[in-house]
């Protein structure tokens, strides 16, 4: 047996071209161009990288792209500031503070800074508990391609059991809430669980994303279930390289499982594409208008 390999790559393209099409059509019928801004603090190369993908990624999509460069060493105040002002801009529908912050910054204070309606990142109090809640609110982009990639697998998910390999407030609990609302039986595991293995193996559906590389085994995994890989770690390789690998053990699960998603080319492709999707919803739940259908 050789599970089938989720290509992110693919799918996150298709929802791009969703959106885009959906972008033009806002612009077209009601002059409306989603505006997304991205705050950057310092000058970590990782979070360059990503942020340079957002600006290319959402110019692609039709809308607009705001960017903003601030010193690792800027007062906190002055960034609150910034937020004020992405606030109040009739042309900003999401606004997107990059992380990790610097520890001069209080992480918490500068994310409840943002308009819940422009929090595109899903991290505000008020989008998590109204996800908590079972109401509509802006998830955040991981856990929401989490469950788009899983229903290229499973065009329904309800009934099925899921595991949850981690607690964090960017992945782990909203992708608890997003699968509750898919009407899954939802299990979520963290360092302090006991019998890891045991619990994973009666799981239909793997979520993994803990941190800790190719932690999840093959022998973990119950024969033909779909494994979404959310963890990607640097690996020294035989040649001296280092090389990109996950959460899960990708070879032993691809003799093992009905699905898994590869690192690279999984779930990191649909995070910005699900970026773009809250950007759209934003702009159009600020303007009054139809939900987008993507």
């Amino acid at each position: 047996m050789t599970a089938r390999i989720i290509d992110g790559k693919v799918i996150a393209a298709a929802l791009r071209g969703r959106v885009a099409d959906e972008v033009a059509r806002v612009r077209r019928d009601h002059r409306l161009t989603p505006g997304l801004a991205v705050v950057l603090v310092g000058n970590d190369p990782a979070s360059e990288v990503y942020v340079r993908s957002k600006h290319k990624q959402t110019q692609a999509a039709g809308m607009a792209s705001f960017e903003y460069m601030l010193p690792a060493d800027v007062a906190q105040d002055e960034v609150l500031a910034l937020i004020a002002r992405l606030n109040r801009d009739p042309a900003v529908h999401g606004i997107l503070v990059q992380l990790p912050l610097p520890k001069s910054l209080h992480t918490e204070t500068i994310v409840n800074a943002v308009d819940p309606a422009k929090d595109v990142d899903g991290l505000h109090p008020n989008n998590a508990g109204r996800l908590a809640g079972g109401l509509a609110a802006l998830s955040p982009c991981t856990p929401l391609g989490c469950i788009i990639l899983t229903r290229s697998v499973h065009a329904s998910l309800e009934g099925m059991n899921a595991i949850v390999l981690g607690r964090s407030n960017l992945v782990g609990r909203p992708l608890v809430q997003l699968l509750l609302n898919e009407n899954a039986t939802v299990t979520i595991a963290h360092s302090r669980s006991r019998d890891l293995k045991q619990l994973c193996a009666r799981a239909d559906l793997v979520y993994a994303a803990v941190g800790r590389p190719e932690m999840v085994r093959g022998d973990w995994i119950k024969p033909g279930a779909t494994v979404i890989d959310v963890g990607i770690s640097r690996l020294p390789g035989p040649d001296g390289k280092t090389r990109l690998v996950g959460d899960v053990a990708f070879a032993e699960a691809l003799k093992v499982a009905g699905a898994v998603t590869p690192v690279p080319g999984g779930v990191g492709q649909m995070t910005v594409a699900c970026l773009l999707v809250n950007t759209l919803r934003a702009a159009c739940a600020i303007h009054g208008l139809p939900a987008p259908g993507v």
